[in-house]
């Protein structure tokens, strides 16, 4: 009966157990490796990657998406741990969660939709790149000095071997049957391989034992405090923003893979929710994870079934399972992992480098170096501010005017482009006060007055020609311009009578 499940138009439910499996197999060795970089128990990130998986699969805004312990977040919660200890760690991530709660109750996850499309095919590469550099230290070993370094000879053609065979299993396999995941095929028959055949391989039991019980409820250990409230709130902050950002860019991500669309704000109110209860239950918290939302979505878990299932399949391997689940090789996960980078990569972007405007392609590489060298959310946030600066320089280029003289002796001038912050400086200058007749007149039906160093400009010009004497005409001027156009008062004339329904691009967003 197992194999018997009807896919319906909401989903395949043996599709989403099966990739739920895959899935949960795959995380264990991400799980306790986050664990160690954050400089906690494995048995922390396990419980983490359990329990927020489940929560944000059954409350996100996007079924099929997994999400678990990240090393994103691990690497912020190092020195946190190590200066303070994990119980104020726990505390971090409840207060983590409330402000992802509250990010989305306030609407605020639409905003992901301003990350321009460079910055997202640089978020997708970068992320694909680090995927493939943390997958390297299962080719270091220690030494009778307890030093790592890299494998050789016989150990390290053993497993470029095994991760060969299940690179070709999950490639080809697609081709003969689809009743299976491939990703799942692959980790079964190599460890099958392994054990039966007795190849000597590094296991997942060989980083850490993952036995362990329930999490229990646990209200962290700290003083209840503004000290500690001192101390967890900037990690908290910048926890939630990483998580946030990679939660949202990942969701978006899927949302193009699969052609649906996620709700961004019930996924800021679900990831919330998961870090504060995580954070209760002794875990690390966690976000999207690109990865292994990746081999899920490949191996046909589209429904919120496969995240439940990926993380009871978890808790199953903690508590009654582990001895079986050491004994997977790594190098079938790495495997696994080395082709999600190759499906996460965008080779796309390769081809259209040459084809896409300099700016662009600048942004996209900087996006994907920033990715790799420092974190998600500071890689984001400098490719959005990149871009913006160029899309201001571009566009400050575009405002110009054609003048004339009009049937009654005054001149006209026909502004053409947006006035912002960027193009005011060439607005002032395209107007010749000195040598302007008495009566002016400056037409913006065809410019858009966009924000409030517009309005300025727009005073400090009226205010010029009065100084001369002279009387400015402002039409098609919008009804907030005009209200803030204070300093000239009655001596600047407006026409009222044509000006469009518009308003200040900045009020609008506020």
């Amino acid at each position: 009966m197992f194999f018997n499940f009807e896919c319906t138009e909401r989903g395949c439910p043996r599709n989403d157990i099966l990739s739920g499996l895959t899935v949960a197999l795959a995380l264990v060795p991400e799980a306790v490796a986050f664990a160690f970089v954050a400089g906690v128990e494995p048995l922390v990130g396990l419980y983490a990657a359990f329990m927020v998986g489940l929560i944000t699969a059954v409350a996100g805004g996007r079924p099929g998406m997994i999400s678990g312990a990240t090393g994103a977040l691990a690497v912020v919660m190092v020195s946190l741990v190590a200066e303070h200890g994990v119980e104020y760690l726990f505390a971090a991530v409840v207060l983590m969660g409330l402000i992802q709660i509250g990010v989305g109750l306030l609407k605020l996850g639409k905003f992901i939709r301003i990350v321009p499309h460079p910055v997202m095919l640089g978020f997708v590469n970068g992320l694909a790149i680090v995927i493939f550099l943390a997958q390297l230290k299962n080719f270091q070993v220690e030494n009778t000095a307890g030093e790592l370094q890299w494998m050789q000879g016989p150990a390290l053609w053993t497993m470029l071997g095994l991760i060969a065979l299940t690179m070709a299993i999950i490639q080809f396999l697609p081709r003969l049957t689809s009743k299976v995941p491939a990703s799942l095929a692959a980790i079964v028959t190599v460890s099958l391989l392994v054990i039966f055949a007795d190849i000597d391989s590094r296991t997942v039991g060989d980083l850490a034992s993952i036995a362990g019980g329930l999490p229990e409820f646990h209200l962290p250990e700290v003083p209840f405090s503004l000290e500690t409230l001192r101390i967890i709130l900037p990690y908290s902050v910048i926890l939630a923003a990483i998580g946030l950002i990679e939660s949202l860019l990942t969701m978006s991500l899927i949302d193009e893979i699969t052609e649906t669309r996620g709700q961004g704000n019930r996924e800021c109110i679900g990831q919330g929710v998961a870090n504060s209860v995580t954070g209760l239950f002794g875990g690390m918290g966690g976000c999207a994870m690109i990865g292994q939302s990746m081999i899920n979505i490949n191996s046909g878990g589209r429904g919120r079934l496969s995240g439940i299932s990926a993380a009871l399949f978890l808790l199953l391997f903690v508590l009654v399972a582990s001895d079986l689940i050491e004994k997977i090789p790594l190098a079938v996960l790495t495997g696994v992992m080395f082709m999600v980078v190759i499906g996460t990569f965008e080779w796309s972007s390769l081809r259209i480098f040459r084809k896409i405007p300099p700016s662009d392609a600048f942004v996209l590489v900087l996006v994907s170096a920033v990715t790799v060298a420092t974190d998600l959310a500071v890689a984001v946030v400098v490719g959005v501010l990149v871009s913006a600066v160029v899309f201001a320089w571009q566009h400050a280029k575009h405002i110009r005017v054609e003048s004339f003289m009009d049937e009654k002796g005054s001149k006209v001038y026909e502004l053409h482009g947006p006035l912002f912050f960027a193009s005011v400086k060439n607005f002032q200058d395209l107007f010749n006060c000195k040598d302007d007749p008495d009566d002016v007149i400056i037409e913006f039906q065809h410019s858009r007055v966009v924000d409030h160093s517009a309005i300025e400009a727009i005073d400090t010009l009226a205010e010029r020609y009065l100084s001369a004497g002279k009387t400015l005409h402002l039409r098609h001027l919008s009804p907030e311009c005009r209200q803030l156009l204070h300093k000239a008062g009655n001596l600047v004339e407006v026409n009222v009578l044509e000006d469009p329904r518009y308003h200040v691009v900045a009020d609008e967003l506020a």
